[in-house]
């Protein structure tokens, strides 16, 4: 790995544990909307630069001399804010040897439950599912454009430490909601960041679920967290009698069994598989909380 440069448009959770992941891997640079969060990207091992969508003289003099990028920015209704920003400056990048674009199983829509892989039909149904399916294929085609493999990694719900159904009781926000039939894919970040870690190391482009074995109940999860904190699961709650936002009423609106095979082919071997080895290990080893999220309970 040595000799890389490695730069993140939006080094924001998955990208901090990318680079935790991997400190000898060379140089890694990453943007982020405030200064204020600068002190965190270095504790992680990321040189922080300032991205507003507009590209700036630092940003530019850094790709020229980048060979990996990872985005991990969502797009808006104006599209991609890197390719608006980038795209010139990324097509002329002289050391570029892959592309990598972090989007959402959720381009695929519903599928009723059944499982899917990367040929499925995509069917988003939010906004932002459609606009994810644009920028895919935008990031898709400057990789053919320019001759750079492009890896797509489309994952599912992102959970680790300081992010998890552990840090939800502890605050008193799980909820127990039941929805018959309704299953959601999980992955830890640790996850994210080898599989990344993996297709970087080979240059490897595609389209990639990374996602873990089990689509699950979320009822489910929360339970096992509390079962593992030795504390009562709160109540189930119906769905259809439960108040939600919008975008997490969406979210039940899509039903989907996500399969990985795929990355696994490409050679990456999954860490944590499904929610309860994760869940097992970050409560023995107490790294489910982090830094803004400190616990009263004692294991």
């Amino acid at each position: 790995m040595s000799g890389k440069q490695i730069f993140i448009f939006g080094a924001g959770y998955s990208g901090k544990a990318f680079a935790r992941a991997n400190r000898d891997a060379g140089a890694i640079l990453g943007t982020t909307r405030s200064e204020e969060k600068f002190a965190a990207l270095r504790q992680a091992g990321i040189a922080p630069l300032l991205f507003d969508g507009t590209l700036t003289d630092e940003i530019g003099d850094a790709l020229k001399k980048t060979t990996h990028i990872v985005i991990s920015i969502a797009p808006e209704e104006a599209g991609d804010p890197v390719l608006n920003a980038a795209r010139e400056a990324i097509a002329q990048m002289p050391a570029l040897e892959w592309i990598g674009y972090l989007s959402t199983v959720g381009v695929y829509g519903d599928h009723g439950g059944a499982w899917v892989d990367e040929t499925a039909a995509c069917r988003p149904e939010s906004k932002r599912s459609v606009m994810r399916v644009e920028a895919e294929q935008a990031w898709l085609k400057l990789g053919e454009e320019i001759g750079r493999p492009v890896a797509i990694l489309r994952l599912s719900g992102i959970y680790g430490p300081g992010r998890n159904g552990l840090v939800n009781l502890v605050n008193g926000t799980a909820r127990r909601l039941v929805k018959p039939g309704q299953v959601f894919n999980r992955i830890h970040c640790d996850d994210i960041a080898g599989a990344l870690w993996q297709l970087i190391e080979h240059n490897t482009g595609g389209i990639f679920n990374v996602t873990d074995d089990e689509p699950a109940p979320p009822q489910d999860v929360v339970a096992y967290a509390a079962s593992l904190m030795g504390v009562e699961a709160p109540p189930e709650i119906p769905f259809d009698t439960a108040q939600l936002s919008p975008m997490a009423r969406s979210f039940y609106g899509e039903n989907k069994r996500v399969a990985n095979a795929a990355i696994k082919a490409a050679g990456y071997r999954f860490r944590f598989p499904d929610y309860r080895s994760a869940f097992d290990h970050m409560w023995a080893s107490g790294d489910w909380r982090d830094g803004e999220a400190r616990s009263p309970m004692k294991r």
